[in-house]
Parts: C-alpha cells; structure tokens; sequence
C-alpha cells in the first residue's frame, strides 16, 4: 500500500473513532434539546416536544422519539405525534457520489378539531411561513434526498355527533429530493402514497411531485380512489345545507398542482347509493344566500380561467335518490326522486373543450318514471343551457304534503305528470312547463280536533272546483301549459343555482295558480 492511501485511511479510522468517541460525550438530553431548539427556530404557530434523542455512529444515523408538535393557540390536545423520526446518510447515492439523507417518519399520527382548523384559518402567517420544510432540515446536517412515511394515520373530529374522518395505514415513499429550486413544470421526485380512507375506502397517487415548491408542495401524476364512504363527510356537508346520508365515491384521473396552475382531468367519478337532500331551513336562510353568492363568485372566476383547467370524461349517479327540503313550510316539504341512473359526459369549465351533456332516468316521488336530458356550455359572462324534462305518471299521494303546505289542502288519489322544455341564451329564457292531473281526489287527512268551520269550507270548496275540472274531460285529466320565456331575473347566477330556481319555481307556479284562482272565485261564490 502506498504512503498515500495509508494517509487516506488512516484519516477515515481516525474520524470514525472521533465519531465514536462524541458520540459517547455528548449526553442524548443535550442532543435532544439541541434537535428541538433547531426546529423551533423555523416553526411558527406551532412547537415541537422531542421525547428523546440518539446518534448512531454506525451509520451516522440520529433517531428522535415521541415528538409532540402543538399548536399554540389550541395546546390541549397536541395535533399530532410521531413514534420516531430517523435520519440517516443515504448510502446509494453515496456510492454514486451524492451526499445527501434519508429521513423516515414512523408511526405519526394527527389529530385535528374544528376549533384547530379554524384557529388555522384565522392565521394571518401564511402556509410559506410556518416553516415546516425548514424545521425538517434543521435537525440534520445533509439534504434530503429520500423521504419515507410508514405507517401514518389522520384523524378529524368535528363538532356534533359524527363519526371522526379517518385515514390509517398511510405509506409514502419520495426520492431524488433535490436541494435546488426547479423551474415550473418540473417535478424531480418520484412519489407514491397509499392510504386507507374511512376503514374501507382506498387512496392512491402516483407521480411525481416539488417538495422545495412553496407554498406548497407541487404535485403531477394520477390519482384513484375507491370505495369512499360519504356518510363521514355528513358533518362537513351539513354547513353547506346539504343532508348526506349515505354514498359510495370512486374517482380516477391525472392532475397537475403548480406554484401558478392547477390542472384536472378525472376520467371517471362515481357516486353509488347517494342519498342526499339540499335541506333548506328557516335558521340558515341567511347563510344560504352567502353560499350561493360565495359559490357564484368561485364559478365565474374558474369559469375559462386559464391557470385552473378543469375537466371530467364522465360522472355518475348510479341507484341513487335526490332530494330537496324545505323546512320553511308547514308541514315541512320533500321533493325527491330515487332510483337515479345519471351521467355527465365531458364536463370543463373551458368553453373551448365544447358542450357538455348529461342524462338522468329515475323515479319522482317514488313512482313517476322521471327523464332529464340537456346540454351546458361553460361561461364566463351568461350562462347557456338547454334542458328536457318528461315526468309520467307519478302517484299523488306521495305529493300529499306540497299541496298541504302550498295549497292548503290534502290528495286522496290521482296522478300526476310533468313536461318541460327550456333553453337559457344571451340571458332569456324560452321555454314552458305542463303539468298533467288525473282522477284526482282532494280530501282533509286532519283529526276533528284540527279542524275548523272555515277551513271545512275551503277544502270543499276545492272539491268542487277539482270535480269540475275533470268532469267531462277525457281520461278525467286536465293539463295546462305554462309559457316561461323573458328574461333571466338572475344573469349573474351560476348556472347550477339557475336550473334549480327554474326547475323549483316553474313547478310550484305551474301546479297551484289554477287552484288558487278556483277557489278564490268559489269562496266568494259561497259568500
């Protein structure tokens, strides 16, 4: 052996037991609190509780335990701990001369409330700033260049008495994590996460993602879920007025999340066994109007933005039930329909990707074979749409409680049908709506005790009017037709919130006017 490499190795044993020897010098409290003092240097909001310290001079490794990280607003309980965090030299990269770590995260859990998330949102520091890639870094001396989570779990718990959101079984696994800033678009790492989602449902993405992008990390790849159970979301949806009871969710598709961009293309989205209602209230009347604003606003300004592109092949509905509630009336109001088969075919908020298209067969009130056709274009300025609706047959007993609330009165038999065709242009609306009444019978379902003289007459009277009507018609039916066409009173409403205030309004204006003229003519008859 040459003077030379005797040199070289004889330095190498010397640092190694230098190493060693420090190693045993330097007490694990002291290391321990050197780890958490470099990592709340970078935090802010938040503060990290390192449990205990260990270096290993056998692989230059450092290990610490039972970190606690808490937020400061809202210590008790900590948001998350971490069974060990490991850092180590990433030895395949040295023998390809690279220098750099390997960090695994072990067995960390979070744990999240409201009050965190809101605390969180009311922040004024921003996402930039908290400082988590930077705390990261601090406890070891070399760049990360892997980056592994094994076995993580997620837990949020929400006010009221729901079931928590769940994800278990978390596994990451991050390479060539480099220490330089990539130009936008590029994506150095190769990534892969696997979660379990609500004990059945399944995660995963696979791409490649910028973990030095901030303020947050950059990701482009695929993404698929199945088997996602709707009923843990109840909590979250109830804030938005919808009621979800049950549901089955899968989706697969590409997407892209830049500094500057946000692309989406879902190939396939599928509810299974949705059971949802949009649940007005007389409480939340107030909050309603801000959404619908909020929401609004949101879709003009995705609505053919070039830095958010948005698009779904196809979304479906299968076996599901719809429906809407209003607890303004008395009694309260449902309008549903169930056995749902639907699809949305080639859905973008980009006006130059076309129309898009979407069918739906069900049953209205759990008897009308129900039929919705239409077409929709993506606006930025006025909406366009055209819409079909055909409704046969549906037995009228189940609409027992609109016509008690709206028309004062109760239905012992009949049927009814719906038929309706509109189209929205250059903010008018042409169209019309026809409702169709057969063998209809009106009765008072009330006790004695609930009723009075004057309601006695009123619904008598409304049996008169309704013998008349049929009478001598053939099939005993009667059917009117409603002209709709004029102007939109709503242009600047997007253009889901214009076909339910269509489909809402023309309804209840087509089914009661007629009534309401009959028995007001009747009662003064009677006077």
């Amino acid at each position: 052996m040459s003077r030379f490499w005797k040199w070289v190795l004889g330095i190498v044993v010397f640092l190694a037991l230098l190493i060693i020897v420090l190693s045993y010098l330097i007490p694990n409290d002291a290391l321990r609190r050197h780890a958490e003092r470099q990592m709340n240097r970078h935090l802010t909001d938040y503060t990290v509780r390192v449990g205990r310290a260990y270096f290993h001079p056998v692989g230059l490794s450092l290990d610490l335990d039972d970190l606690v990280l808490i937020q400061n607003g809202i210590p008790d309980p900590p948001i998350a701990n971490i069974k060990r965090l490991h850092a180590s030299v990433h030895w395949r990269a040295l023998i390809k001369g690279r220098l750099v770590g390997d960090f695994l995260i072990d067995r960390p859990k979070l744990h999240l409330n409201l009050k965190n998330v809101r605390k969180e949102a009311a922040s004024e520091t921003t996402l930039e700033q908290k400082g988590w890639q930077d705390a990261l870094e601090a406890v070891y001396p070399l760049k990360i260049d892997v980056f592994r989570i094994r076995n993580g779990a997620l837990t949020y718990i929400d006010q009221g008495p729901y079931k928590p959101l769940q994800a278990s079984e978390i596994f990451l696994h991050a390479t060539n994590i480099r220490n330089i800033f990539s130009p936008e678009h590029v994506y150095p790492s190769p990534v892969k996460l696997e979660a379990t989602l609500f004990e059945k449902g399944k995660l995963t993405l696979d791409g490649h993602a910028n973990f030095l992008q901030k303020p947050r990390v950059g990701f482009k790849g695929e993404v698929d879920l199945r088997g996602v159970d709707l009923g843990y979301f109840m909590p979250i949806a109830e804030r938005q007025n919808l009621s979800v009871r049950k549901g089955v969710f899968s989706a697969n598709g590409n997407m892209e999340f830049g500094p500057k961009n946000t692309e989406v293309h879902m190939k396939e989205i599928e509810f299974k066994n949705l059971d949802a209602d949009y649940d007005l209230r007389p409480e939340t009347m107030a909050k309603e109007k801000e959404q619908v604003e909020m929401a609004t606003t949101a879709a003009k300004e995705m609505s053919n933005a070039p830095t958010s592109k948005i698009r779904v092949d196809v979304l479906k509905i299968t076996q599901g039930t719809l429906g809407y509630m209003n607890r303004k009336t008395d009694p309260n109001v449902r309008i549903y329909a169930d056995h749902i088969d639907a699809s949305f075919k080639d859905f973008s908020n980009q006006l130059a990707e076309g129309p898009s298209e979407f069918q739906m067969r069900g049953r209205f009130m759990g008897s009308g074979d129900t039929r919705v056709t239409g077409t929709f274009r993506p606006e930025s300025k006025n909406p366009n749409l055209g819409l079909k609706i055909a409704i046969d047959n549906t037995d009228m007993k189940a609409m027992s409680g609109i016509f008690q609330a709206y028309g004062k009165f109760d239905i012992k038999k009949g049927e009814f049908s719906f038929f309706s065709e509109m189209t929205i242009r250059n903010n008018l609306v042409q169209g019309y709506v026809k409702p169709i009444f057969k063998n209809m019978e009106v009765t008072d379902m009330r006790t004695p005790e609930q009723k009075n003289l004057f309601h006695k007459l009123y619904v008598g009277v409304v049996k008169v009017v309704v013998t008349k009507l049929l009478k001598n018609r053939p099939l005993q039916q009667v059917a009117t037709e409603t002209d709709i066409s004029g102007p939109l009173e709503s242009p600047s409403t997007n253009t889901g919130q214009i076909i339910v205030n269509l489909i809402r309004n023309a309804f209840f204006k087509a089914i009661l006017p007629g009534f309401e003229r009959e028995v007001s003519r009747g009662q003064q008859k009677q006077k």
